[in-house]
């Protein structure tokens, strides 16, 4: 199955602590059904210090979030879902609100 949501696109948080926010895409993991999304759902970690890391301490990062919590957001800023559409030789994909071509 083609992919809906693609590293890079901007997506709205639509269940949890962040929801409503948006932010942009980071990773996207397909087999796992999830997706990383910059500055939100962020988690803290704490680590041992290393070599790599000689402060070690608490660190802030992204946690993953399974992508039907997250929808693309359509050129007027709302969340939508996404179509797929043929233009000539080549599958786009569509925004449902708009109608219009997702860059991606």
């Amino acid at each position: 199955m083609a992919a809906k949501i693609k590293k890079g696109d901007q997506v709205m948080i639509l269940t949890g602590k962040d929801k409503g926010r948006k932010g942009a895409v980071l990773q996207v993991l397909p087999k796992d059904n999830r997706v990383f999304v910059s500055g939100l759902n962020m988690v803290q970690r704490h680590t041992k210090a290393s070599q790599a890391d000689p402060q070690g301490g608490i660190k802030h990062k992204e946690a993953s979030l399974h992508l039907s919590n997250v929808a693309v957001v359509d050129s007027n800023g709302k969340a939508t879902r996404v179509g797929f559409r043929v233009d000539g030789d080549k599958k786009v994909r569509v925004a449902k609100t708009t109608g219009e071509v997702i860059n991606g």
